[in-house]
């Protein structure tokens, strides 16, 4: 069987009643090592809520800046504070397609930098330089609450916001040896509250050209242990996706447990680099 890649909990949280992994994440009952553990919005940036009473987009000179008018929300993956709210993000929401857990914990390295945090890292890179580019930018949340947001209210603050693109944050936890970055794009699903059906298309080329500017800037190759060596990978079991209206895509930047992607991941200029990949692949798409 193809191999299972969710992510591993940390066992000092199965102590508190961990749950399986939404989306980026390990089986229930999987081990990973103990975890542990913003900055002020540029112009341009906004938060959830901020709706059309966020900052504009700056001009250039000699006319606007290449993002001015587009709307991208950002959404880290995970909360530093899951860990300590286990029964909250235990509690299970519709994803359309079925119920699952309302947040996860994310994985670690080995030494225990949390993906949590890596994901708030990359993200306000992210933000920064797409808010350079005049987008406004939305961010899910910027571990400004205990716990979440749940994966249905991040589908949602994508759809209020009637964002142009949304970019899903994480890094994997999959086996020793396995390597490398992937995207998951959005299966076509009509059930329950979930329909995919206009934004398939959509995502996918946001996907293509993230996959493509991700390994350009970072110099690291797509994923070997899924995706057919194409860095893309499809899926029907996230509500992240199930639940959007708009065209959004997961980043898995790599493998935090494997030492090689993980020396990557902790170096903050090899992050740089992966929110700039992110931010042209983003930019190619809204440009085309």
């Amino acid at each position: 069987m193809p191999y299972d890649h969710r992510k591993i909990l940390a066992p000092a949280l199965a102590l508190l009643g961990c749950v399986t992994l939404a989306g980026c994440g390990a089986t229930a009952g999987s081990a990973a090592p103990p975890t542990r553990h913003g900055q002020a919005a540029p112009p341009g940036s906004a938060r959830p809520g901020d709706g059309a009473g966020a900052t504009p987009a700056p001009s250039a000179a000699g006319g606007t800046l290449p993002l001015s008018g587009r709307t991208v929300v950002i959404d880290p993956g995970h909360n530093p504070g899951n860990f300590r709210h286990a029964r909250e993000i235990n509690q299970k929401v519709d994803i359309g397609t079925n119920r699952k857990e309302c947040d996860t914990t994310g994985t670690s390295t080995n030494a225990g930098y949390t993906e949590a945090a890596f994901t708030l890292d990359v993200s306000h890179r992210l933000r920064d330089l797409l808010a350079a580019q005049g987008a406004r930018v939305v961010l899910t949340h910027d571990a400004d609450r205990p716990f979440g947001p749940c994966i249905d209210e991040r589908a949602r603050t994508g759809n209020a916001a009637r964002a142009d693109a949304v970019v899903s944050v994480h890094a994997d936890g999959s086996a020793t040896g396995n390597r490398g970055f992937h995207v998951i794009l959005p299966a076509r699903v009509s059930a329950g509250g979930a329909d995919t059906t206009k934004i398939v298309g959509p995502s996918r080329t946001l996907g293509e050209g993230i996959a493509r500017h991700f390994a350009r800037s970072t110099g690291t190759a797509p994923a070997n242990y899924l995706g057919a060596g194409t860095g893309l990978d499809v899926r029907d079991d996230l509500g992240g996706l199930n639940l959007s209206t708009v065209p959004k895509v997961f980043v898995e930047c790599g493998n935090m447990r494997d030492p090689k992607d993980a020396a990557l991941l902790t170096d903050a200029a090899w992050r740089q680099k992966a929110a700039r990949g992110i931010a042209d692949g983003i930019r190619t798409y809204l440009k085309g």
